[in-house]
Parts: C-alpha cells; sequence; structure tokens
C-alpha cells in the first residue's frame, strides 16, 4: 500500500505505478494534464517511464478549454 498527496489530498493505491497508470485509476487518461511530482514537471512523453512512490507529492491540472 502506497499513500500519495494529489493536489493536497492523500490518497491510498495497493501498489506502487507509473504516472501513466495513475492517471487511468483518476480516470484521467486521454485527458490534456500537467503532472507534477515532487515539485518537477514530469513531460507527457514519461509518464510511462516514472513511477510514483510512498509519501510522493503530486500536482495535476487538467487543461480545460472553452469560449
Amino acid at each position: 500500500m502506497i499513500t500519495l498527496s494529489i493536489n493536497g489530498q492523500l490518497r491510498q493505491f495497493p501498489a506502487a505505478l507509473s504516472i501513466s497508470e495513475l492517471l487511468d485509476e483518476l480516470d484521467l487518461a486521454g485527458k490534456r494534464v500537467a503532472v507534477e511530482l515532487n515539485g518537477e514537471i514530469v513531460p507527457r512523453s514519461q509518464h510511462a517511464d516514472v513511477n510514483v512512490s510512498d509519501t510522493d507529492q503530486l500536482e495535476i491540472v487538467v487543461a480545460v478549454g472553452g469560449g
């Protein structure tokens, strides 16, 4: 079990996962998002390769269009 801080809220997951897998779990897969992991922006091209660990802090921003 790992605990992550996502946008200031603690969330628990059964095991470590990649950012891509985390976005799937959060129903954000395929959406335009920016992910910051422990103060560093993670490029979209690295989402499948970067794993989150217990106590990591993430900020996830979803781009919203409109007019």
